[in-house]
């Protein structure tokens, strides 16, 4: 078992529900639990979520070396959803280790696809038809870390985020890795010069 875990700062947060001593506890019991080789836990943060016929538990572990896991979970049972989550975050490091032992193995050449990228003039994206002022709904820090695509990979693995910016360490270029909709992965790279 990870001794680091051991009193461990975990934070237990409710929506729509009033958070007990027992559910507190089980959640507490569950992530000290853990018993993760790598990476080691710092902080954890427990919020569950009681709607009319699902009850939600998402988890969202601080780890060492800027590692984020985050998993969510809905049954009809709050204490399942947590089980759920626990369950989750024990298969992604699962995989996250698998790969990280591999990491050393030679890769298959083309391993990384890389999108066409295209280009369009100005001119063409704007139109007297329509003139809809558009704005964002949700803005957020990033911190953009020097990774190499293999390790934005797995990441985007562990997370449950549809896509890693990071700064290509193979490249010396800002690159943003994406998972596509068939399961694959796609790196996208900006030109050095843009198309005249």
């Amino acid at each position: 078992m990870q001794k680091h875990n051991v009193n461990l700062p975990i934070i237990v947060t409710g929506r729509h529900i009033e958070i007990t001593e027992a559910i507190r506890d089980y959640a507490h019991k569950k992530i000290e639990s853990l018993h993760l080789d790598y990476p080691r836990i710092i902080e954890a943060k427990v919020i569950l979520d009681v709607q009319q016929y699902r009850q939600m538990a998402e988890i969202i572990l601080f780890c060492a070396d800027h590692i984020h896991i985050e998993v969510r979970s809905t049954t009809e049972d709050i204490y399942a959803s947590i089980d759920e989550s626990i369950a989750k975050i024990a298969r992604r490091m699962r995989k996250y280790k698998t790969r990280l032992l591999k990491s050393h193995r030679p890769r298959k050449e083309g391993s990384i696809r890389h999108l066409e990228q295209k280009v369009f003039h100005a001119d063409d994206l704007h139109s007297e038809d329509e003139n809809i002022e558009h704005s964002y709904v949700h803005q957020e820090q990033y911190k953009v870390r020097p990774l190499y695509p293999d390790e934005a990979i797995m990441d985007l693995e562990i997370s449950q985020r549809p896509f890693v910016v990071f700064h290509n360490q193979k490249t010396h270029r800002l690159a943003i890795m994406f998972r596509r909709n068939d399961g694959e992965y796609g790196l996208i790279e900006p030109e050095d010069k843009l198309a005249a």
